[in-house]
């Protein structure tokens, strides 16, 4: 299953390495993961389950600056009891600039509760090996 994301990479993005300045690719994960789960539902927390980033593993491939179009494509790599691994290919065409793993920990909206996620998460997410 997986889901594909794009982002146009902005000029304050960029650092005087004419380069993406580094701490902006979590909120671009983030923001691929919240289109992930708002294709399945716009106010997908209604159905009593939010996540949250316990864990993030990060490794640059090459750089991306201004101009650059990154496409992220994103994956079901582990499925626990409350927490999932998502795998996160950074790439500009062919080029690839990341791949990164985050741990998500399900939550009921408002605390910080561990909670499974509902089937239909699931399902609209994926298996791993999915993609």
């Amino acid at each position: 299953m997986g889901h594909h994301h794009e982002i146009p990479v902005r000029y304050g993005e960029v650092d005087l390495q004419q380069v993406i300045f580094n701490a902006h690719y979590l909120a671009y994960l983030d923001d691929a993961m919240d289109h992930w789960m708002r294709s399945l539902d716009t106010n997908f927390e209604t159905f009593g389950w939010d996540l949250m980033v316990k864990r993030a593993e990060l490794e640059w491939d090459g750089p991306a600056g201004l101009g650059d179009v990154l496409e992220i494509d994103s994956s079901v790599a582990r499925w626990g009891t409350t927490s999932f691994d998502i795998t996160h290919r950074v790439h500009v065409g062919e080029r690839a600039v990341l791949h990164a793993l985050i741990v998500y920990v399900g939550i009921e909206p408002g605390t910080n509760r561990p909670v499974a996620a509902p089937d239909l998460i699931r399902r609209h997410l994926g298996e791993p090996g999915d993609s």
